[in-house]
């Protein structure tokens, strides 16, 4: 069962010389959705664009093992055919580019037309992809296609931001049934992982985490309980992580 996890280890990595992750350690067992707290600008979403290939990233030591294998040195196209997924906090807008697409080659033109109507998305497929569309609508289109994509290992940087309460139900709702977190999944089938990047803590309501961490200044202050880390973050902020952290 070792191939079937995400291994971070002693993870550190620079952007134009500047180092942004110092030594970060993480371990995603198949079947399992961890979540990602942490103030602004602490390294989260440079940490799931790492994992998922970005060359701005530079990583000067540590290893990413995802399916058994080192992908450091894997570019971001492999990365995605071996299972690897992003939903991102500010998706690009492709002109030119349509959504219906963009879905045909992520599925091989196998269109999930359900998901497609669940999602509200039937009159967007004409449309360049996330060009002109609204905070909600770039994210339901960035479920989509990971719902097309069906990827082993799913990464959401921030889902919830941009997204009224409305919308943020449908696509938490969608991302729990990707994520095989939803009751039609029993535990010991789930194959899935999951890392999930959150400041309000509003997908808890929708995606039940079997893990959490806190990141502080690039490393990995404290894991534990997702619910009981976000009651003492909601209570406290993250000055008690900072302190602990300063206190190893």
């Amino acid at each position: 069962m070792k191939k079937n996890k995400l291994q971070v280890k002693n993870l550190h990595v620079e952007i134009e010389n500047e180092k942004i992750l110092e030594g970060v350690n993480l371990t995603i067992p198949r079947g399992e959705t961890h979540i990602l707290f942490g103030p602004n600008g602490c390294g989260k979403s440079t940490l799931l664009l790492t994992i998922m290939g970005y060359p701005k990233y530079k990583v000067t030591k540590g290893k990413i093992i995802f399916k058994g294998k080192n992908i450091v040195k894997m570019p971001l196209n492999e990365r995605a055919k071996l299972g690897i997924g992003v939903m991102y906090q500010h998706p690009p807008a492709v002109k030119g580019v349509a959504l219906k697409k963009m879905l045909n080659i992520i599925s091989d033109n196998k269109l999930k037309k359900k998901d497609i109507d669940d999602l509200s998305l039937a009159n967007y497929l004409d449309r360049d992809l996330n060009f002109g569309f609204s905070g909600g609508e770039m994210k339901k289109s960035e479920i989509i296609q990971l719902i097309h994509q069906n990827p082993e290992l799913v990464l959401l940087d921030e889902p919830e931001s941009g997204v009224d309460i409305e919308n943020l139900k449908i696509i938490g709702n969608k991302a729990k049934h990707l994520m095989e977190k939803s009751l039609n999944y029993k535990i010991k089938n789930r194959t899935k992982m999951g890392l999930i990047i959150t400041h309000t803590g509003y997908i808890l309501d929708y995606i039940e985490a079997d893990k959490a961490y806190v990141m502080v200044d690039g490393r990995i202050s404290c894991h534990g309980n997702p619910h009981e880390i976000f009651d003492e973050i909601q209570t406290n902020g993250f000055k008690g992580c900072i302190e602990c952290q300063k206190s190893e």
